[in-house]
């Protein structure tokens, strides 16, 4: 994730992915394969459409309100259109799935994502003293 220069961000997207692996455990085990299968691959349609988010936000250069718009407009296509050829992929090819446990921790993920407002950008706050 060197790619994702935008602290907050690579932060968040490591909180999804560790709250996707033990969500799928604990459904794994209190369910059945399928629901942990379906339960990862919830979570990373959400991780993926995250992490082309995070990519696009820290190509950014720009220094004015025009561009800084722009990025944001082109990261959110990106999440879109990763999300949209994602959950496509899913439902057409996995007939397995548990439906419900996909959607939730879709869904979940998502949540976990606006997280982000409330992890600071400053690296000096964030150190314990």
């Amino acid at each position: 994730m060197s790619w994702i220069v935008n602290r907050p961000l690579r932060i968040v997207i490591w909180w999804q992915i560790i709250f996707v692996s033990v969500s799928a455990l604990v459904l794994g085990f209190a369910i059945d394969f399928h629901a942990a299968i379906s339960a990862l691959l919830g979570g990373s349609v959400s991780i993926a459409s995250a992490i082309g988010f995070a990519i696009m936000v820290s190509m950014h250069k720009g220094y004015t309100a025009s561009s800084t718009i722009r990025t944001a407009l082109r990261a959110e296509a990106v999440k879109i259109i990763i999300t949209v050829i994602f959950l496509w992929l899913v439902f057409t090819v996995y007939k397995e799935m548990n439906a419900f446990v996909f959607i939730g921790m879709f869904v979940v993920t998502v949540l976990v994502n606006s997280m982000a407002l409330l992890v600071s950008d400053n690296k000096q706050s964030a150190q314990i003293k």
